[in-house]
Parts: C-alpha cells; sequence; structure tokens
C-alpha cells in the first residue's frame, strides 16, 4: 500500500470517528459541545503531527544530507487530499443512518467547504511534524559527530 493511502485512510478515519462521537456527544450534552469540538480538534491534530514526527524522523534517518531527503510534502498533500474528500463522503453517508447527527450538512458541502478544512488540518500539521521530526535528527546526529578539533596556528 502506498505510504500516502495509508496515511489517508487512517486520518480519515480517524476524522469521521471523531465527528461521530461528537454528535453522539451534543446530543448527550449539547452545553458542553465547545469543550467537545476542542478535544476532538487537539486529538486529530495531535494524530497527525505525531505521524509527521515520525515521518520526518525517519527520512532525515535514511537520508542525513538534507538535499537528498523524500519528498514528503507531496505524500502529505496526496493523504491530506484523499482524507478530506474521502471523510467527507463518509460522513455524508453516515448522516443517512437513523441516530446518527453529524450535522445534515449536503454533499457539495461536505467535498468543497468540509474537505477543504480536513485538507488543512491533515496537511499544515503533517508538515509541522515532519519538519520537527527532521529537525530532532539532525540536532541528535550533530551531537553524536565528534566536534573538530581547533586547528593551532604556529607562529
Amino acid at each position: 500500500m502506498n505510504a500516502w493511502v495509508l496515511r489517508a485512510v487512517g486520518l480519515g478515519a480517524l476524522t469521521v470517528v471523531l465527528e461521530t462521537l461528537l454528535g453522539f456527544g451534543m446530543m448527550s450534552w449539547p452545553t458542553a459541545g465547545a469543550w467537545m469540538r476542542i478535544l476532538c480538534l487537539i486529538v486529530l491534530v495531535g494524530a497527525v503531527i505525531a505521524w509527521g514526527v515520525l515521518d520526518g524522523r525517519a527520512d532525515r534517518k535514511a537520508n542525513p544530507d538534507p538535499e537528498h531527503g523524500s519528498d514528503l510534502t507531496m505524500r502529505w498533500l496526496k493523504a491530506a487530499l484523499a482524507g478530506g474528500l474521502g471523510a467527507g463522503l463518509v460522513s455524508w453517508l453516515l448522516d443517512f443512518l437513523p441516530k446518527f447527527d453529524l450535522g445534515d450538512q449536503g454533499l457539495f458541502f461536505n467535498l468543497t467547504s468540509g474537505a477543504a478544512w480536513i485538507v488543512l488540518l491533515i496537511f499544515i500539521p503533517g508538515m509541522l511534524g515532519v519538519a520537527l521530526g527532521r529537525f530532532l535528527v539532525g540536532r541528535e546526529q550533530q551531537k553524536r559527530a565528534p566536534a573538530a578539533a581547533p586547528e593551532t596556528v604556529n607562529a
């Protein structure tokens, strides 16, 4: 399976699960909706950043030279687009099931505005995680590299 497909399916599924839990939570505790939304946002962004850090660390370990690393930008962009569109479509379909209240948004909204929001929630934190992972491994490699002996000047 392609790496971006795995990320798209995993993060799109996480988005749908969180949206479903948020819908059930809003039906049960409508006054706590703001806190539940913030919690779902933190969980999703945290999962994306963690996966991005793992990608960045693995890439920097495989390619210590920053000029020859993998193109993780396209991997995360494709994953974000597929994950956002997939999550929007699945959420729209789940909204037809009884007792599922996911906002009663139309298909057009879920595949445009809703998907664009999810794309941003996957792509931007994912790239921040990649940058952080690469930075951390680069810093570890610099610490392990022997320091060059200072040159002595003979006068």
